[in-house]
């Protein structure tokens, strides 16, 4: 049996004969076998195809400002697989990691499980040991047949609903609304950000005997001005709840609100008290790693966003509108499964030079040539780019070629993002560091 965090993932990494295998029922017996019971008195289970790390980083932060116990379970990792399973906001430990995956493989005899399955049990036991009050969970994959959704949440989230992962979700808004949907519990809170809501969306939650609170309805809504965000919610009793002045969040603004309403929601048994300085506090301080991220490296300004969809793509698409920069080179790769055209064209308008890398550890990945075929029929017209090995070399590219008053925006998948960061950090260690300690 593995010793290691590190040799724990090389083995889950290649056991399980399928990366993504939806169903619920070999988790439901491995669950069985250990005695899980519920990771906290409270649960959120948060689903969507964007936005859904955002969501919990709001609740979470303002779950702490409260003084609540929280545990936040979120997929996938930028650089530690530590990151997924957090109890107040810290990464918890490879020992604590270790200890669930050697419980949870005693417990499942000839079961095999995916690699997800392990991780999502791992954090289940951890946070039912933990003393948590509120558990906050994201789902991995749609949401019905996923993991996560073993436990029976208290209010449930849908942030948003797109294309993505089509192959196992559905090829249209209306099938993976089904499946996001499959989250809701009976006489239990949904709460919804998607404005432009599928038609099957709202009969399903009917369905299964939830209670939808649906942004921009009567009682969850919001206005802008000069002033800031005014946010109308409804608490636990059927109160309504206002908040005026709100400053604009780092993270997507439905993400955000949506965080609101539902904690709001969560009968404890008035719900959790938020007020009107606590969301200043946290709209203002919260930042997500990977989430238009802004940071300087060698004088240069660097943005980074996980967009790896068109419905991703297209709101960082947004963002950018509203910078100020010279020219903008994009740092890119992405999964070969995914629409690659729909994430590169809304970006092309801003982008002066692409930058296109390959993953060459990840088998998912699209290959620079067929990324080059989806850039040249680009509606920008003159398109420029390079080609590139491996990311750190896109780095060193981009880098080079970029002027004093570029902007170097490195986006696509997660393993894109992640290795930019430990690109960054490997160059930013002290120069005469390292000759006595050991880097594992």
């Amino acid at each position: 049996m593995p010793h290691s965090l590190k040799e724990w993932l090389g083995l889950l990494e290649t056991r399980h004969p399928c990366e993504i295998e939806l169903g619920l029922e070999r988790m439901t017996k491995v669950g069985e076998a250990l005695e899980l019971t519920r990771p906290a008195p409270k649960v959120v289970t948060v689903a969507g195809t964007n936005g859904k790390g955002s969501t919990i980083a709001i609740m979470e932060a303002l779950l702490r400002h409260e003084g609540r116990r929280v545990g936040a379970y979120t997929s996938p990792h930028l650089l530690d697989y530590n990151e997924r399973v957090r109890i107040d906001g810290q990464p918890v430990s490879d020992e604590a990691l270790c200890e669930a995956f050697t419980r949870i493989e005693v417990a499942r005899g000839e079961l095999s499980l995916s690699y997800f399955e392990f991780g999502t049990l791992a954090a289940l036991l951890i946070f039912e040991q933990a003393g948590l009050d509120v558990a906050l969970l994201e789902v991995g994959l749609g949401g019905r047949l996923d993991a996560v959704n073993i436990v029976d949440a208290d209010v449930g989230i849908i942030t948003s609903i797109a294309l993505d992962h089509e192959t196992w979700l559905g090829d249209s808004r209306e099938q993976i609304a089904v499946e996001k949907a499959g989250i809701a519990r009976a006489n239990r809170p949904l709460v919804c950000a998607e404005v432009d809501m599928p038609a099957t969306l709202l009969p399903h939650l009917h369905k299964r005997g939830a209670k939808p609170y649906l942004l921009g309805g009567s009682d969850f809504f919001y206005s802008m001005s000069d002033r800031g965000i005014t946010l109308n919610c409804v608490d636990s009793r059927g109160e309504s709840q206002a908040y005026n002045n709100l400053p604009l969040p780092h993270v997507p603004l439905p993400s955000a609100l949506c965080a609101v309403q539902a904690l709001l929601l969560l009968n404890e048994p008035d719900g959790v008290p938020v007020g009107e300085q606590d969301l200043q506090y946290v709209f203002n301080g919260t930042h997500l790693q990977g989430r238009l991220q802004k940071l300087r490296f060698q004088e240069k300004s660097i943005i980074l966003d996980v967009a790896h969809n068109p419905a991703a793509a297209t709101l960082l698409a947004q963002n950018l509108s509203t910078e100020k920069q010279g020219g903008i080179h994009a740092l890119f790769s992405v999964m070969a499964d995914k629409n690659i055209a729909g994430i590169i064209s809304p970006l092309c308008q801003f982008v002066s030079h692409w930058h296109i890398a390959d993953l060459p550890n990840i088998t998912r990945a699209a290959r620079v040539g067929d990324i080059v075929d989806v850039l040249k029929t680009c509606d920008a017209g003159n398109v420029e780019w390079s080609t590139y090995p491996t990311i750190e070399a896109g780095m060193l590219g981009a880098l080079q070629q970029m002027q004093p008053e570029d902007t170097l925006l490195g986006f696509g998948s997660f393993y894109t993002v992640a290795d930019i960061l430990a690109f960054i950090e490997s160059k930013s260690q002290p120069k005469d560091a390292g000759a006595n300690e050991s880097h594992e």
